[in-house]
């Protein structure tokens, strides 16, 4: 199956089409969203030369397993799936920040930690703190939002606060909203025997009500470990095994590249592309519990197109 990505569909009502780094979103009447979730992947915000088969699926119905499963803790922009890389839901005024919640000091904020930092977005850390440990209770390290091609940058409530992008009272609830999903996919992880370190959450408003938007609890958006062996490992200083983008990242560094300028991507052959592939498929197996099942077609395009004109068609 060849990757897909890139969309250029045309929709009755489209106003707007924006390519994202890994999601193409069309705008239907103002109102609501077709959102292709495309097989092309990001990391260290820059999008790499080839997509990843099954990639878009393997986000899309994670996400849409999660947004169903979540519904009772606030409200989500998802109306329905039609297609397995494809979700329609509202649009909403998506406030321009991502609420990060972390429960382990590991990824990004080992990389700081370990160079020197002793706070994550106004939030303190103590010294004498390891790699992958636990911290007492999650802590939320928000970032703004960035255009493609540009990084996320931390910030803290604070600054968030004073500077105007979130009101106080909207910010309040942000948090309060991504520690309570924050707690459930924990949950939801456990029962799978994953640990659910670290993710991202994304919200607007509705009609006045913040809505969670996007995605919720994919590999792409968050960083699981297996719960087996995660005390044993950490406590002799051997790596954790993760459910996550993560060894996308490591093969990245690996080659010389983390984004930075002057860098180049290393060069995605055949067999590097096939094995993401197939670690994506494993990662919606694992988070799940389902057999990953393939959306194969020689028409696949054309049947994609499909699947959001006759939702459309039902919606207007």
């Amino acid at each position: 199956m060849e990757a897909i990505t890139k969309t250029d569909f045309k929709f009755e009502g489209q106003r707007s089409l924006y390519v994202g780094k890994v999601r193409d979103v069309y705008d239907i009447d103002g109102r609501f969203l077709a959102m292709v979730v495309t097989d092309r992947i990001s990391a260290f915000d820059v999008v790499l030369p080839r997509g990843i088969p099954y990639k878009g699926q393997v986000l899309n119905q994670i996400a849409a397993k999660f947004l169903d499963a979540t519904a009772d803790i606030c409200p989500n922009w998802k109306i329905a799936s039609p297609d397995p890389m494809v979700t329609v839901g509202y649009r909403c005024e998506t406030f321009p920040v991502e609420m990060i919640v972390r429960a382990y000091l590991t990824g990004s904020s080992w990389r700081d930690y370990k160079a020197g930092a002793r706070e994550i977005c106004g939030v303190p850390l103590p010294d004498g703190m390891r790699e992958h440990q636990r911290f007492e209770n999650p802590i939320v390290t928000p970032t703004t939002k960035a255009e493609i091609g540009a990084h996320d940058q931390n910030i803290s409530r604070e600054e968030i606060i004073s500077s105007g992008l979130v009101s106080k009272e909207d910010y309040e609830t942000l948090e309060r909203y991504a520690l309570a999903l924050f707690a459930r996919g924990s949950e939801m992880a456990a029962q799978r025997g994953l640990i659910l370190v670290d993710t991202k959450y994304e919200f607007g408003s509705r009609d006045g009500e913040i809505t969670l938007i996007d995605e919720i609890h994919t590999p792409d958006s968050s960083r699981y470990f297996y719960a087996d062996g995660y005390a044993e490992r950490f406590e002799v200083g051997l790596p954790q095994r993760q459910l996550s983008k993560e060894f996308v990242r490591e093969w990245l560094m690996d080659n010389g590249f983390q984004g930075r300028d002057g860098e180049r991507v290393p060069e995605m052959t055949d067999d590097i592309v096939a094995d993401i592939s197939e670690r994506y498929i494993e990662l919606y197996e694992n988070i799940t519990g389902e057999k990953f099942h393939p959306a194969d077609s020689p028409d696949r395009m054309e049947q994609l197109e499909g699947n959001i004109k006759n939702m459309i068609s039902r919606l207007r």
